[in-house]
């Protein structure tokens, strides 16, 4: 399964991990991950350590992600150095914290 979801040890983290490639191929799966809870009540953590290509739809869920989060944190972490280079073009280091 290309998206699977877990939540943090004290909960008020879900934590989406990535497998394979990030595209409009993991859009449903993805937006079920996070609309899966109550709006909002969590921060979330994008886990890109096992996303191997990442296009710009998947940039786009993210944004909704970032929009459906409200004001709860929204980090993306453990990305590959492929990955990272698409979201440093896309100054996505400025809407996330990117680690």
């Amino acid at each position: 399964m290309p998206v699977t979801t877990t939540l943090s040890a004290d909960q008020k983290e879900k934590i989406i991990s990535i497998n394979g490639r990030f595209d409009f191929t993991a859009h449903q799966d993805f937006i079920k991950a996070y609309k899966s809870d109550e709006k909002g009540e969590k921060a979330y953590v994008v886990d890109l350590r096992n996303a191997d290509y990442m296009d710009s739809s998947a940039m786009g869920m993210l944004l909704q992600l970032r929009e459906y989060a409200a004001q709860h944190r929204v980090a993306l972490k453990n990305a590959n150095e492929t990955v990272m280079e698409v979201l440093r073009i896309a100054n996505f280091g400025k809407l996330f914290q990117v680690q």
